[in-house]
């Protein structure tokens, strides 16, 4: 069986400046919704390649309506699991309806086939993968999202933010545009993954040639101390404690937008900060089992599920407050001066 194909932890550089993406004139300030839209299992236990289920994609028409009831397109990235299941396709396909939500893929290797690795922490992160099987798990997800929506994707997140030093090589040569698998400022190195502590927030060209454009999802420093950056909130790591009492004390915080594990107020700071340092594109995220009360740790029960609801109420009145507009994958692309989709079958 294939096993990792490289031992060291993947750090992408930073952008060079010329690589930055420059958004088309009237682009203006926008956010995107990405949705992991993926099967729900037990995120406590060892990964495993069954004991998984799709009920909660049943959530996924009504959450959308009401993204849709703002104008708020959704960027489902799709697993194979979901992408194989006839209701979960149907579940998706209604989404999909309304013409600007779309579609992208969304990597979990363990229950995405050829199965020719050993299912372990680190060979979760298909970016460690050898790169003839991470190029054929890519090939079985696109091929199965393509035959069952019509459409091929041209976005890609792997699961686990897991990319390595050929994945975007391997997603541009089969037509993917756009990846946001880079967690800015986050690290996943003590588990076998990749360290993106020296992505920041900004869009840029990545890959061979610059032939991706790179989405990171979007996190902030909060705090009295937010200057002090990614390098204090590393630092802290070593403190008992540490980043505990400094959030506590208003400090310094890591927020990422996303309503999973990230209080209200938090959120509303990082979108005041990072509006403030003049980033035009916001990427927000969340996982499609956490419509559904105890599939994730996020939403354990109906009070989670109210809260959720709300965080993303208070969210999208303040971002409409503030002019800045939900835009979808096809608009950003295309501001990004990409080629535009071709027409769904």
């Amino acid at each position: 069986m294939a096993q990792q194909g490289h031992s060291r932890p993947y750090r992408p550089s930073p952008p060079a400046a010329p690589d930055r993406i420059r958004w088309t004139d009237g682009f203006g300030t926008r956010f995107i919704v990405f949705v992991d839209t993926e099967e729900e299992f037990d995120w406590n236990a060892p990964l495993r390649r069954d004991g998984y289920g799709v009920s909660a994609i049943r959530a996924l028409p009504v959450a959308h309506r009401r993204f849709a009831d703002r104008g708020v397109p959704l960027t489902m990235l799709v697993d194979y699991p979901i992408a194989t299941d006839p209701l979960a396709i149907a579940c998706v396909g209604a989404v999909l309806e309304d013409r600007r939500c779309t579609i992208g893929a969304h990597l979990h290797p363990w229950v995405n086939p050829p199965f020719d690795e050993v299912v372990t922490a680190r060979n979760s992160y298909a970016g460690n993968l050898v790169e003839r099987l991470e190029a054929a798990k890519i090939d079985r997800l696109t091929t199965a999202i393509e035959t069952a929506f019509g459409v091929r994707p041209r976005a890609y997140r792997a699961g686990r933010y897991g990319i390595g030093p050929q994945t975007l090589r391997l997603l541009a040569e089969r037509g993917y545009l756009v990846d946001t698998s880079m967690r800015s400022r986050y690290s996943y190195a003590a588990d076998g993954g990749p360290d993106f502590g020296k992505i920041g927030n900004g869009a840029f060209r990545a890959g061979t040639d610059g032939a991706m454009v790179e989405l990171p999802l979007t996190t902030v420093h909060t705090g009295l101390l937010r200057r002090g950056g990614e390098s204090l909130y590393r630092a802290l790591r070593h403190v008992p404690r540490g980043r505990g009492v400094f959030s506590r004390l208003g400090l310094l915080s890591r927020v990422a937008l996303t309503p999973e594990d990230m209080p209200v107020a938090d959120a509303l700071e990082a979108i005041a900060v990072v509006l403030g340092e003049g980033l035009q594109l916001l990427s927000f995220s969340f996982h499609s089992p956490s419509l559904v009360p105890g599939h994730t740790p996020y939403v354990r029960d109906a009070a989670d599920l109210r809260r959720f609801h709300h965080w993303w109420d208070t969210i999208l009145a303040d971002l409409q407050r503030r002019g800045v507009m939900a835009t979808s994958l096809d608009e950003v692309i295309a501001a990004a001066g990409l080629p535009a989709a071709p027409l769904r079958r």
